[in-house]
């Protein structure tokens, strides 16, 4: 049987980050378009466009669809707004766009929803129905899959992982509200932390850095990293008490860290959650890294239209 492709395309607030890819999984062709100088939805549109082009030029056999990862929400192909670093793009029928300007079979979702889905096909969650999928850096995005369904409340508007409450009255969150997940277990939190500590501002200080502070043992690298170990261990102790995957796949690239990152956050985990709903749990990190979106992206493709 021929092979087929599908093209991937990850919206981020910087760049689209684009490729073609097989059924395997293997990306054929990749390129990032910047989006520092775009100033309308118009423009990001066009660029869309550009890709999917360009994407299709490289393909030795027939593209059976473009997957498009977006941030904010996201119902039936409709971006209906939250995509913050973005212009425009508030109740926008992009899928009919997009359709309609390349006679492609088009899916959009939100970009934390096709990363996770690319962790279940190609990732670290292969052979799983059940997954919390989580993506730790500036924010916290995550993805739920349940009964091997992605699953996103009602219209699509819910699993809002990073804004669960873990401090009543907490810290201000980017969300508006206080006492978020995102706002306590976040890489910008840690960097907040650190310089707060240091008494300096966060400029210049990366997630990088504070691991490698802290894996040189270094005093005020160690405090804020345990406090964004417990942290991640009380969020997730709270899906994993609500949901009991098989897995909770962490990903950012802050889960890259190492091995002792994933086993610090396991081990607090275990001491916290119900031991009935852990029982059957991996705490594991993503493994796609940076493709992760784009590839869930063609993923999601290769499930609907295939």
């Amino acid at each position: 049987m021929a092979q087929s492709y599908a093209i991937g395309i990850d919206v981020g607030g910087s760049s689209l980050k684009c490729g073609l890819v097989n059924e395997m999984g293997e990306v054929i062709y990749s390129f990032l378009f910047p989006l520092n100088n775009v100033l309308t939805e118009g423009e990001v549109i066009a660029l869309i466009n550009a890709a999917i082009r360009k994407c299709v030029e490289h393909a030795p056999a027939q593209v059976i669809g473009v997957g498009i990862g977006f941030p904010g929400i996201v119902d039936q192909n409709v971006v209906i707004g939250g995509a913050d670093n973005l212009p425009g793009f508030e109740n926008l029928d992009l899928g009919r766009i997009i359709a309609g300007s390349t006679s492609l079979n088009v899916v959009i979702d939100n970009d934390a929803n096709m990363m996770g889905w690319g962790e279940l096909i190609y990732g670290s969650a292969g052979n799983c129905t059940d997954v919390v999928f989580i993506t730790v850096g500036t924010g916290i995005g995550g993805g739920l899959i349940i009964n091997g369904k992605l699953y996103g409340g009602y219209k699509n508007r819910g699993t809002e992982l990073g804004h669960i409450t873990i401090q009543h009255g907490g810290t201000r969150c980017s969300c508006g509200s206080s006492g978020c997940f995102e706002a306590y277990a976040s890489v910008a939190a840690l960097i907040n932390d650190y310089a707060e500590l240091h008494g300096t501002d966060a400029e210049g200080i990366t997630g990088k850095m504070i691991v490698d502070k802290y894996r040189a043992n270094e005093v005020q690298a160690i405090e804020v990293m345990e406090k964004h170990f417990d942290y991640m261990a009380t969020g997730i102790a709270s899906f994993v008490n609500v949901f009991s995957p098989q897995k909770v796949v962490i990903g950012g690239g802050i889960s890259e860290s190492g091995d002792f990152y994933i086993e610090e956050i396991k081990r607090r985990v275990l001491e916290i959650a119900m031991p009935g709903t852990v029982q059957y749990t991996r705490i594991v990190a993503a493994k796609l890294g940076n493709q992760a979106g784009l590839l869930g992206c063609a993923a999601r493709v290769f499930s609907k239209f295939k």
